[in-house]
């Protein structure tokens, strides 16, 4: 998945929970997230907190499709480093108890 089209999935399904979500798509996902803050921050800190508001729900909804991917519950994202370690892992192949792959 192309950054453009992450960000827009990102969006598209802010408050989806059920599902997976590829590697890539979290990761172009999560540095669109980080540079957004970051040119934010520099312009307005009340700007950023407002940003940090509107981006919550898709942040949390990624990162659950995310888990749900390497075939783990939404919760694990509550774990501080473990989750890292399942966001960097590769996907179960084929069919898990969240749904199919999602495309690359």
């Amino acid at each position: 998945m192309k950054f453009e089209e992450a960000v827009s999935h990102g969006f598209d399904n802010y408050a989806e929970f059920d599902g997976r979500e590829s590697r890539s798509a979290y990761w172009w996902w999560m540095l669109f997230v980080i540079l957004v803050s970051a040119a934010v921050e520099t312009i307005s800190e009340s700007l950023s907190g407002v940003w940090g508001i509107a981006i919550l729900l898709p942040n949390i909804s990624s990162t659950v499709r995310r888990m749900h991917d390497v075939n783990k519950s939404g919760w694990f994202l509550l774990i501080p480093i473990y989750n890292i370690i399942l966001a960097c892992k590769k996907g179960t192949v084929g069919e898990n108890r969240f749904g199919t792959a999602p495309l690359s």
